[in-house]
C-alpha cells in the first residue's frame, strides 16, 4: 500500500483534464448515478479499463472519474483519513467525524455517494485529494483482505495523535 508506486496511467490522464471544462462536465454527469451508466463518460474512461475488469474494478474507474471532475485539485500526499482530518476544526469536529465513520463503514454500493459528499465537503474547505491513492484504495475496498487494511490506514491517518497548536 505504499504511495511510492508509479502513478496509474488513468489518474495521470485525469490530471491532464483538470482544466478541460467540457471533459469535467461530462465526467460530473456520473455523480449520483450507478458507475458505468452515463454514456458521456465512456470516451474518457473506457480506453483505460483493463480487459475483462471485475465489476468493482470497473466501478472504481467511473467513480474516481466523476469524483475527480467534482474537485480536480490533486496532492501526492495522504489518504482520505488525512484529507478529512485536515478539513476538521473545533466547530466541525463531530460532524466531520460522523461523516468519516460513515465512509469507513460504507458498503461498496453506498461508497460513491458517501465519497461524493466527502469530496464536496473537502472542496468547500479547499483540501486537495490524493487521487492516485484514492483510486487504488477504491479498487481494494471490497477485497476480503485488503479492504480492512485500507480502512485501518484511513482511520489511523484521521485519528492519529496531533499535538496541540
Amino acid at each position: 500500500m505504499s504511495s511510492s508506486r508509479e502513478p496509474h496511467l488513468f489518474v495521470q490522464y485525469l490530471l491532464t483534464l483538470a482544466d478541460d471544462r467540457a471533459a469535467l462536465a461530462a465526467l460530473r454527469r456520473g455523480l449520483g448515478r450507478p458507475p458505468g451508466t452515463v454514456p458521456e463518460m465512456f470516451p474518457y474512461v473506457v480506453p483505460f479499463l483493463p480487459a475483462n475488469p471485475h465489476p468493482e474494478q470497473e466501478a472504481a474507474y467511473y467513480t474516481i472519474a466523476a469524483l475527480f471532475a467534482l474537485h480536480p485539485e490533486n496532492t501526492p500526499e495522504g489518504n482520505m483519513g488525512d484529507h478529512m482530518a485536515a478539513a476538521r476544526d473545533e466547530k466541525s469536529r463531530e460532524a466531520v467525524e460522523r461523516r468519516f465513520v460513515a465512509l469507513l463503514s460504507a458498503h461498496p454500493e453506498d461508497l460513491p455517494d458517501l465519497l461524493r459528499q466527502a469530496i464536496a465537503y473537502l472542496k468547500s474547505k479547499e483540501v486537495p485529494i490524493n487521487w492516485e491513492r484514492l483510486f487504488r484504495d477504491l479498487q481494494l475496498w471490497s477485497h476480503p483482505e485488503y479492504g480492512d487494511v485500507v480502512r485501518r490506514y484511513w482511520a489511523t491517518a484521521f485519528w492519529r495523535y496531533q499535538p496541540e497548536k
